[in-house]
């Protein structure tokens, strides 16, 4: 039998080529990660890279290998969310994912509320800006960002309109003025990134040659709006959170094209659970109060 850590170092140093990538994309030692290699060459009896100067190379035996590897991966990943929706069935725990940006802003009175209504219920919040698949059970209930949101068996409502658009602090404006037209925004500094929001950020930019004014770059959602606070520069945010941030401005109309819906959702075989009902309709209700205000 094989220790399934000494697989996830090898398909880390696989995808990364390197032992010091691989071990920090899997938080261990680099010692750690060649001694996991060395162990499953050990049993397998094969080479499975080739140590160069420049980094780890797969051998024609570990490439045939790697396939397999990744679906020992893959299913012990579908084990995970499935023993985790268990888990949550067997209690009154409800997973609920959400971008970050949305959990550091409007959600936590709302969470408090329902804590208040509903004590016995309890929340898992995940604050991936990555969607998470309702349907293999990572998540219960979703609340998404999105023009239509995409995954198999998916039910729910558009809460309210979200377009994102661009911001500055009020104390940037103050210094600086605000921006209200394209051909002004070339004088500004940018604050760019966000995660998962990055890549149609960096079209809009790319669209209107604003590129190089990106002075800073975080990697989540919520550092954009930390970053746009401080009033280093502007920013694009989503206008359902970002309109109610009493220190923000938002400088110019939103584009048709950049506006998207907030989304509450599930999947078809929870919809009818109670825990998950219960849930679902306390958000609906208080989201859509927040959209309507």
């Amino acid at each position: 039998m094989y220790d399934w850590n000494d697989l996830k170092s090898f398909l880390a140093v696989a995808e990364t080529g390197s032992t010091l990538s691989a071990a920090q994309a899997l938080r261990v030692s680099q010692t750690t990660v060649a001694r996991r290699i060395a162990a499953l060459e050990a049993a397998t009896g094969l080479a499975l890279f080739e140590r160069r100067q420049a980094g780890y190379a797969l051998t024609a035996a570990g490439t045939a290998l790697l396939e397999n590897a990744a679906a020992v991966r893959d299913a012990a990943e579908r084990f995970g969310e499935a023993a985790g929706a268990r888990s949550r069935d067997a209690g009154c725990t409800v997973g609920l994912t959400v971008m970050e940006i949305f959990a550091v802003t409007i959600l936590p009175p709302i969470l408090r509320d329902l804590r208040a209504a509903h004590p016995d219920i309890h929340i898992h919040l995940d604050t991936s800006d990555e969607p998470r698949d309702l349907a293999a059970g990572t998540a219960d209930i979703a609340i998404r960002s999105s023009k239509q949101p995409a995954g198999a068996g998916l039910v729910g409502r558009r809460i309210a309109d979200n377009p994102w658009t661009l911001y500055c602090s009020r104390d940037y404006a103050d210094r600086h003025g605000i921006p209200h037209t394209r051909d002004e925004l070339a004088a500004h500094p940018f604050i760019g990134g966000g995660g998962g929001v990055w890549e149609p950020y960096q079209a809009w930019l790319r669209q209107y040659g604003l590129e190089s004014s990106v002075v800073m770059q975080y990697d989540s959602a919520s550092g954009l709006l930390a970053g746009v606070r401080s009033g280093m520069g502007l920013t694009i945010l989503p206008a359902f959170l970002a309109d109610r941030e009493p220190d923000l401005i938002r400088c110019i109309p939103p584009r048709i094209e950049d506006t998207t819906g907030l989304w509450l959702l599930t999947h078809e075989r929870l919809r009818h659970v109670p825990r998950v009902r219960m849930v679902l309709d306390f958000l609906a209700a208080e989201l859509t109060k927040l959209g309507r205000g």
